[in-house]
């Protein structure tokens, strides 16, 4: 079985990478390793270091699913935060055939610019291949942020993220990041949004919903504002309970995400249980 060692960061969902991994499945057995060097984001707010690694492992793992779904094996890990450093560690470990760096075009690139695809070129004699694109240009994936706490694991949040995903045309799909702000900052706080998390990422994939998710600040604009400095989303998610029961909607949040993002935002209202319950 070959191996290429896929190595990228925001252009891991682009065309160019997603049909040259394509090609190279067709000419045989393959498994494929994702690279993903964890950065800073340029813009937007930043609370917790974690959360970087974080974001890098959402990549992975979207991606991960996607190539499956291909039908090609492949497995991943978040890396360096240098992409050259990454790179060498990934090839001592897995031994590539072929090595594939996915960057933006030349004048978006610091990783051109700090010239890793020529340095990776110098420092093995493994077949390195550099593949341009825009940040998920042409990619047959629509990207969804989805933020909720209380909320996540509502019928009436997973009800319409399963209406989204089925209205879809066809050769498109639409891939689910979560993100869910940990209420109240301390440890048992985090403890609890990380299980909310694994609850709704768990469910939304029990339902054919490609999904990843993390954890995030807990002022849920922030949380939102930073998930946006990560990711290349098409439309956001937003899920509270109703107007009397929200502090996210006291606090306005809905328009201050549309006026910030540029996004189309849904707002889903769901229940408390214990209403749902008659309790």
């Amino acid at each position: 079985m070959r191996t290429v060692l896929v190595v990228a960061n925001e252009t891991l969902a682009g065309e160019p990478l997603v049909d040259r991994a394509r090609a190279e499945a067709a000419a045989g057995e393959l498994r494929v390793v994702l690279c993903v060097p964890r950065r800073t984001p340029t813009h937007g707010n930043f609370t917790y270091a974690d959360n970087v690694y974080e974001a890098a492992q959402v990549r992975v793992d979207l991606a991960r699913g996607v190539l499956r779904e291909l039908g090609i094996d492949c497995i991943g890990e978040v890396g360096d935060p240098d992409p050259y450093s990454a790179t060498m560690d990934a090839i001592a470990e897995y031994d590539p055939d072929l090595i594939l760096i996915s960057t933006l075009p030349e004048d978006k690139s610091g990783w051109l610019a700090n010239s890793v695809v020529e340095r990776v070129s110098n420092a093995t004699e493994i077949p390195v291949e550099h593949i341009v694109s825009e940040q998920s240009a042409g990619s047959p994936f629509d990207l969804t942020l989805v933020v909720a706490n209380r909320t996540t694991n509502s019928d009436e949040l997973i009800e319409e993220l399963q209406k989204l995903a089925s209205s879809e045309p066809a050769g498109r799909e639409r891939l689910f990041v979560f993100v869910v702000p940990i209420e109240g900052g301390d440890a048992l706080a985090a403890k609890r949004a990380r299980a909310r998390l694994t609850q709704v990422v768990d469910r939304a994939k029990a339902q054919d919903m490609p999904a990843a998710g993390l954890i995030g600040d807990p002022d849920p604009y922030t949380a939102t504002m930073n998930a946006l400095a990560f990711f290349d989303f098409d439309a956001i998610v937003i899920s509270t309970y109703p107007q009397t029961r929200s502090g996210w909607l006291r606090a306005d949040l809905i328009e201050r995400v549309k006026n910030s993002s540029g996004l189309p935002v849904d707002h889903i209202v769901a229940e408390p249980a214990s209403a749902r319950s008659g309790a």
